[in-house]
């Protein structure tokens, strides 16, 4: 990622045995990378990052366990009453801290394709315009994320980190963009994994106790 491969360890003991255990699917549009749980960099230590964009020109993806105390309404009041709660900014990554993401759960069933303010990223998840007109998704979605900043990688860099066992690759769930503050959202998908996966769903730092 552009924070440079070298920044970020997360191989070790349980890297590798994690690695091992998950499937090494590719990455994809609307899959989770899942940070190991030895994971040394503070900025992706329990971090799951929802990938936006994968192909040979690189990767993009948000940071979605990482809530910010600003409120969305004083900087975009528009589409405040949109986002899920908490309605807060997310820091998505360290890439551009002052460029806005912003994501949009569709409500099952609502097919707005012809609308130009959003972009299917897969199945209900969007990126929306925030220069958009919000009302032309009121009461058609069923939450809303806006993040700050960015995790992206140059070609191959993410495949090398995944090498190394600093991610995971897994599934993700439209509710895993819209969890409330008081959810792990990291240990609620490790423990949604195939075994021996939900054993380290309660991992800690301290080594002594793990």
């Amino acid at each position: 990622m552009d924070t440079g491969p070298d920044d970020l360890g997360g191989g070790g003991l349980f890297g590798d045995r994690l690695y091992d255990a998950l499937d090494k699917r590719d990455p994809m549009a609307g899959s989770l990378l899942i940070a190991a749980p030895d994971m040394p960099d503070p900025n992706f230590r329990r971090a799951i990052i929802y990938v936006i964009e994968h192909d040979h020109s690189g990767s993009l993806g948000v940071v979605i366990t990482r809530a910010s105390e600003t409120d969305v309404e004083t900087i975009l009041p528009g589409w405040a009453d949109l986002c899920a709660a908490p309605p807060v900014f997310h820091v998505g990554g360290p890439v551009k801290p002052d460029t806005g993401i912003a994501l949009v759960v569709l409500s099952a069933g609502v097919d707005l394709s012809r609308n130009p303010g959003l972009q299917q990223i897969e199945s209900r998840v969007h990126v929306v315009d925030l220069d958009s007109d919000p009302d032309l998704l009121r009461d058609r979605i069923d939450g809303m994320r806006v993040f700050v900043g960015y995790t992206g990688w140059a070609p191959g860099q993410l495949q090398d980190e995944l090498d190394r066992g600093d991610w995971y690759v897994a599934p993700s769930l439209p509710s895993d963009l819209l969890a409330p503050a008081r959810v792990d959202v990291w240990g609620a998908v490790l423990r949604r994994q195939d075994m021996p996966l939900p054993l380290y769903a309660t991992y800690v730092d301290d080594g002594d106790v793990n």
